[in-house]
């Protein structure tokens, strides 16, 4: 083999060292900028390459009015689950089991329901400490013939959701969740509003777990 055939092939194999380097190389960038984009800072500080889980995409909280208990021992169930922190929504004028006595046509929710003007109730407060640094909230609320408990509506009214996804979650007996969560939706300022659920006034742990695992 004379030199001139020598020096070709050392060529050829220098330019195919290059190439295959070349390619190596821009493997690798794709590669990294691929776990950058999937990844997601959790709260304590890890990579969770899951972005679908709402732990994942800021603080929760978890906002309820509970007449009878069974919605607020809901709330704190979701909220512990969710490592959420919680506000409950109290009249300034609490309801007495009276006041909730719903086949006494004189109780004061039966006055209220046959007259709207009388469930603008005034909350005790609607103001919720660091409120902007809430990326989820969940309202949690007993539903009062087919809607929600009117002070959830005057806590909606009173606040901003703008750049929040909202998750609307109701107790009942024998009621479904109906179309209350569209409803408070509808007197709300912004927000993403999410289809709700219906829990029975006693649900067990792990309705509530499959719950809280479901929201995406």
């Amino acid at each position: 083999m004379n030199k001139k055939s020598i020096g070709i092939i050392i060529i050829v194999i220098a330019i195919a060292c290059c190439i295959g380097g070349f390619m190596l190389l821009r493997n690798n960038r794709t590669e990294k900028e691929n776990n950058t984009n999937s990844s997601v800072t959790t709260n304590d500080g890890t990579q969770d390459k899951s972005d679908n889980n709402i732990n994942n995409t800021g603080k929760v909280l978890v906002v309820y009015f509970s007449a009878t208990n069974n919605t607020k021992i809901v709330a704190e169930k979701i909220a512990k689950n969710l490592n959420g922190d919680l506000f409950e929504i109290v009249p300034e004028d609490e309801y007495t089991s009276d006041d909730l006595n719903y086949s006494n046509s004189n109780s004061r929710v039966s006055k209220e329901h046959n007259d709207e003007t009388l469930r603008n109730v005034k909350l005790k407060t609607t103001t919720v400490d660091n409120w902007d640094s809430y990326d989820t909230v969940l309202i949690g609320y007993p539903i009062w013939w087919q809607v929600a408990a009117w002070p959830v509506n005057t806590f909606v009214e009173a606040n901003n959701f703008n750049g929040k996804t909202v998750i609307p979650f109701c107790t009942s007996v024998s009621s479904g969740l109906g179309q209350s969560g569209k409803l408070l939706e509808n007197v709300a300022n912004g927000g993403n509003w999410l289809e709700g659920h219906r829990f029975s006034s006693r649900p067990s742990d792990s309705d509530i777990k499959e719950f809280n695992d479901g929201i995406k």
